[in-house]
């Protein structure tokens, strides 16, 4: 199969594009014929060696794909040879920068009709990282207020929709170009970070949700009212500290699964959330796309048209 691949830490120009062995499934998996796929905000990281150091190379790169299924492991009968699904890699596992993966059936979903390859591919992890951070840590509830940090974001984007659909009062930040593109998501409020500070302007929030990190993230707990509480997913694997009891400070755990993934769908089923703005590239563009996800200076989600 065609992979793009890298055979040692550093920068974009270490990935490679070129055939590796193709899958195989094993007991409980599916082999999926890849045709798209997400670049995340990890990726360009576990490349540079921020993360870990990678058991083996060659080393694939790429955690959510949609795609056909073309093989079946022993014991897998969830789906059958042919049928559209989209999925999550589970932690610890990568490699949909290419044209195959083996998976897990259980942490693979059936693809919406009305979602395309390459919009569902766009959704998977970033919807995941949003409802558990949303749903499960934050338990956002009608009528409160959250500012979401970085709007523009795959997982902000996604954030700010399902806030809206739960009922919340949206803030979010986001820089000058992407202010109408956030608004058009469904926030209330939205702040240029370039032009006015947020904890300027912002006060009184039930809960903040924040994807950007750095001193961004520690302004968190300057906009939340006593009780508040506060989620952080790039802030490292604890997030903050609280700097006091009268906040909350929460790391939301991201662990994947199929109910999660049918959540998504579900969402998608009721108008909640539409696919974000999607750059698209090729396998043969791996390095380009790795160049602009690192820079983060982008809107929505890159992704990946395999097939």
């Amino acid at each position: 199969m065609k992979a793009a691949y890298f055979d040692e830490h550093g920068g974009p120009e270490v990935i490679k594009i070129g055939q590796q062995p193709d899958p195989v499934a094993g007991s409980g998996e599916i082999v999926v014929d890849i045709h798209a796929a997400s670049v995340n905000g990890a990726d360009w990281k576990v490349r540079a060696g921020n993360y870990r150091q990678l058991p083996n190379f060659p080393y694939i790169l790429g955690r959510d794909f949609s795609g056909t299924v073309c093989a079946l492991g022993e014991g897998a009968t969830d789906f059958a040879i042919g049928d559209e699904v989209f999925g999550v890699c589970d932690v610890g596992q990568e490699g949909t920068y290419c044209e195959k993966i083996a998976m897990k059936q259980a942490l693979c979903a059936t693809k919406p009709a009305e979602s395309s390859h390459i919009d569902i591919a766009a959704l998977a992890l970033i919807g995941l990282t949003a409802v558990m951070s949303i749903e499960d840590t934050l338990h956002l509830q009608s009528g409160e207020k959250i500012l979401i940090q970085g709007g523009a974001g795959g997982v902000a984007s996604f954030a700010i929709q399902l806030a809206k659909h739960l009922g919340a009062h949206v803030v979010s930040t986001t820089s000058a170009a992407n202010v109408d593109y956030v608004k058009d998501l469904g926030a209330d409020e939205v702040i240029n970070y370039n032009a006015q500070d947020f904890r300027e302007v912002v006060s009184d929030c039930d809960a903040v949700f924040d994807t950007v990190g750095g001193d961004v993230a520690k302004g968190a707990f300057d906009v939340l009212k006593k009780g508040g509480r506060a989620a952080f997913i790039a802030s490292g694997s604890n997030g903050l500290e609280s700097p006091s009891d009268d906040y909350i400070s929460l790391r939301p755990d991201v662990y994947r699964d199929r109910p999660h993934l049918e959540r998504i769908v579900e969402l998608i089923g009721e108008g909640a959330t539409v696919a974000p703005a999607v750059k698209l590239f090729s396998l043969d563009e791996a390095v380009e796309a790795q160049k602009l996800s690192e820079s983060r200076h982008f809107r929505g989600k890159l992704v990946f048209k395999i097939r």
